[in-house]
């Protein structure tokens, strides 16, 4: 039963974030999906600083680390396929991080708080575990647990995130829309995670 629940917590975390980020969005006067990005959800001094945290960080925290524990101890797979699991764990203890130490209030500040550079770090090892999870995959044997076209998909997503982080890093010295290539960068890989989720159930 509780590893039933375990192998879908990667597709459960995939959709609570669209839920939780549209919920904070609605509350936070003026925000906007395209231009903003997630974490000024729980900025300091923006009106969902408090909730963004409760309702998204924390519990998909628990969510990822759930998955990637459920990866780690997978029997008769690849070590590949259990390091990767490591990797979503870390992503899960990254979001907690991200989420107790909130970003500033100015994105672009040229002088960021002890709090913003401890969120940032905690952003960086989210963004490049869930690059590294999907590689291991893709190098990993191809099995019945894990098929070729996932192998396939993990590739393709690891470039789509890639290509559409680049394209923020743009944004951001554009200072344009960083948030809608933020949000694509990391879709990609969170369906990446609920494909792999439905692939084990």
């Amino acid at each position: 039963m509780f590893e039933s629940i375990a192998v879908y917590s990667g597709l459960i975390a995939t959709i609570w974030i669209f839920v939780g980020v549209y919920i904070a969005g609605r509350l936070y006067a003026g925000y906007d999906h395209s231009k903003q990005f997630c974490s000024e959800l729980g900025a300091t001094g923006s009106p969902t600083e408090k909730l963004s945290p409760l309702i998204n960080n924390y519990p998909l925290g628990f969510l990822f680390c759930f998955f990637g524990w459920y990866l780690a101890q997978l029997p008769s797979v690849s070590i590949l396929v259990n390091i990767a699991g490591w990797f979503v764990v870390a992503h899960g203890i990254g979001t907690w991080v991200a989420g107790y130490f909130p970003m500033d209030a100015d994105p672009f500040t040229k002088n960021p708080t002890l709090n913003c550079k401890i969120h940032s770090c905690a952003g960086v090892i989210m963004l490049l575990s869930l690059v590294v999870a999907p590689i291991l995959i893709a190098i990993s044997p191809t099995t019945e647990t894990i098929p070729l076209y996932f192998r396939i998909l993990s590739i393709v997503s690891v470039v789509a995130a890639v290509y559409s982080l680049f394209a923020m890093a743009k944004a951001v010295k554009n200072q344009s829309n960083p948030g809608l290539h933020q949000r694509f960068s990391y879709g990609f890989q969170l369906i990446w995670l609920s494909v792999f989720s439905l692939v084990l159930a």
